[in-house]
């Protein structure tokens, strides 16, 4: 095998850029940068765990690159996860690359026996602490100070790009957003033909097969064809 690459003084190695990794809290299983797509399960009054997507906002940091601020987190509205962040005190943040499982802890009512789902890369058990809280119209906004209380590596993978990955999961921004006041529906249907297309022409199986639960789950695909 070449050794060109071999991170050695003469050149052949590269130096990542600064941040390229994010930042790596104490306690969590993964770096963090800028805003990382995760699935939540926080334990509801029926027993059983309820599925939901939780964008964490990572921690701002110091002159030497390290973290000092927490890690925090928003939930809108009143929903489940708000629900029992109150109730419990915190849940269960998980790390995947299966579209599937971030459409349908996005766009549908998921309940689960276990607090780690199957597609779990990494998770981590956090307290949740709400530290924040604000009204934008009908909606109450808050924000959640997350702290680690246990967590585990499960699988580790060496990252690819899709782009139909990131299609699905911008879909599922888009199709949340529908029927909702604030935004655009013919500038949302717009945003979902497109990644639509991006699936079909560079998504694999399990990205083909999120974006058609999307379709099952709200319909988009009709409306547009109304509109």
């Amino acid at each position: 095998m070449s050794q060109e690459g071999d991170g050695s003084d003469e050149g052949g190695g590269r130096d990542e850029p600064r941040g390229f990794e994010g930042v790596a809290p104490d306690g969590w299983p993964v770096p963090l940068r800028g805003v990382t797509e995760s699935v939540v399960t926080t334990l509801g009054p029926n027993g059983r765990w309820n599925v939901a997507a939780l964008g964490l906002h990572a921690p701002e940091t110091d002159a030497d690159g390290e973290p000092d601020s927490p890690v925090i987190a928003r939930t809108y509205g009143r929903t489940r996860t708000w629900r029992n962040f109150e109730e419990r005190g915190g849940g269960v943040v998980q790390f995947t690359v299966d579209p599937r499982t971030f459409v349908d802890a996005a766009l549908t009512v998921r309940e689960a026996g276990d607090p780690v789902l199957p597609s779990a890369d990494a998770w981590v058990e956090v307290d949740a602490e709400e530290v924040a809280a604000e009204t934008d119209g009908d909606t109450t906004i808050r924000t959640w100070e997350l702290s680690p209380v246990d967590s585990a590596v499960v699988s580790e993978r060496v990252p690819t790009v899709n782009r139909g990955f990131g299609a699905v999961v911008d879909a599922t921004v888009a199709a949340s957003r529908l029927d909702v006041p604030a935004f655009d529906t013919g500038e949302l249907l717009d945003r979902l033909r497109y990644f639509a297309d991006v699936v079909d022409r560079c998504g694999g199986p399990a990205e083909r097969e999120a974006f058609a639960r999307i379709d099952e789950a709200t319909g988009w695909r009709e409306r547009a064809d109304e509109a």
